[in-house]
């Protein structure tokens, strides 16, 4: 046993009394106060008045911190917003954390801090979850599983089906930076003029965005694979393709230069407070708007659009020199462990 009693031991997973200790002092004095009260097995929730969304997840990024954002305030804003590009508003998580044995409880202590800040920012309630510990080697430290539950927002119908050629393709901030800024972190490259993750939650961006959502054909959070895995995703053996511009799109240069130097294209790069959307022409405009008129999208910009040719089923983009380049979907693991 640890004298100092500063490290996780496989005793805390073990459903004695250092497992107690570990809920008592840790767990329910940041959680305890809604439907983890009284530590039942599940969750007792009141009812939501409409359709419910739910979304689940896991989180094993490495390093655990990174300029912008940790593990904790990732899995929280992760599962946040993909319910919110869904058209739904997170209500209630559950939080399952995966210890390794050796674990100071200094860093779990501020992963737990980090949780609870982003959960109070986003407007969600950890409702119930889990404690295990595994043999030291086995984890890397933490990992995160998270499910959630949310309700849905009036208006939106959200479907790849409901796209047609002319309508705008729309980014609600710079792209790449999360990606980046964790590659800086690995390779201890994070500098205070460095890549800094977006790693936030895009619940405003929908939520200003709800006045238009009859326009709004389809949206995603860029996570994994970045803007062009999302974007292939959604034209993918469709009657129509996406060309991009490349002059339009947002990027924040500590960002793109980091990309260039590793040989990555930034549309690669995951985003973890971005939204991708397709809109009808008739409201891009408005939506831009009430995206900027939000922290979190003061950068949005229209980037591209849908057209019918040559490009049908796939991405394409105008570069600056005027010519055009087939987008493709990221080839393996580019960025592994990055959320």
């Amino acid at each position: 046993m640890d004298p100092k009693g500063d490290r996780i031991l496989l005793a805390h997973g073990g459903g004695g009394r250092l497992t107690a200790a570990l809920i008592a002092d840790e767990i329910v004095p940041r959680f305890g106060d809604g439907p983890l009260r009284g530590l039942p097995d599940a969750a007792d929730l009141p009812p939501i008045g409409g359709a419910i969304a739910f979304t689940t997840d896991a989180f094993v990024v490495q390093p655990p911190f990174f300029p912008g954002g940790d593990i904790g305030s990732l899995a929280v804003n992760g599962t946040v917003n993909d319910l919110a590009v869904c058209g739904a508003r997170a209500r209630w998580l559950s939080l399952a954390l995966i210890l390794e044995e050796g674990l100071t409880f200094d860093v779990l202590r501020r992963v737990l801090d980090s949780v609870t800040v982003a959960a109070k920012a986003a407007g969600v309630t950890v409702a119930t979850g889990d404690t295990k510990v595994v043999p030291r080697g086995q984890c890397d430290g933490l990992y995160l599983a998270t499910s959630g539950l949310g309700e849905r927002l009036p208006g939106y119908a959200l479907s790849p089906e409901r796209i047609r050629p002319g309508d705008r393709v729309l980014v609600s901030g710079p792209v790449g930076d999360h990606g980046m800024a964790v590659m800086a972190a690995r390779m201890q490259f994070a500098s205070a003029g460095g890549p800094r993750s977006d790693c936030a939650s895009v619940l405003p961006l929908v939520e200003a965005a709800a006045p238009m959502a009859g326009g709004i054909r389809w949206m995603r959070d860029p996570t994994r694979g970045g803007v062009a895995a999302a974007l292939n995703e959604c034209a993918r053996g469709r009657p129509w393709g996406i060309m991009l511009h490349e002059a339009a799109i947002p990027l924040h240069s500590a960002s793109a230069a980091l990309a260039d130097a590793l040989g990555l294209d930034p549309l690669h790069s995951p985003c973890e407070g971005r939204i991708v959307a397709v809109c009808d022409p008739s409201v891009a405009g408005e939506v831009l708007r009430s995206w900027r008129s939000t922290e979190v999208g003061r950068e949005a910009a229209e980037i591209g659009s849908i057209v019918c040719g040559a490009w049908d089923g796939a991405v394409a983009m105008e570069t600056r020199m005027g010519g055009r380049r087939l987008v493709d979907m990221p080839l393996g693991e580019l960025l592994p462990r990055i959320c």
